[in-house]
């Protein structure tokens, strides 16, 4: 394998990497989103959500 190969095999992993990073990334955001909105229906889980912020705000 030359040269030329191995450094566009490596490029190419670095791009998968990325993607996949990239991916994960947006899965986050979406997951973070939709357990906003759940916590804002359920008033046992707002309740509690609330309680959490008031103890950081408070430390």
């Amino acid at each position: 394998m030359g040269m030329k190969d191995q450094f566009q095999e490596k490029s190419e992993q670095i791009q998968q990497q990325a993607k996949q990073r990239a991916q994960q990334g947006k899965e986050q955001l979406q997951n973070r989103g939709r357990r906003r909105d759940e916590d804002m229906n359920d008033p046992q889980r707002r309740r509690e959500s609330e309680e959490r912020f008031d103890q950081d705000y408070d430390a």
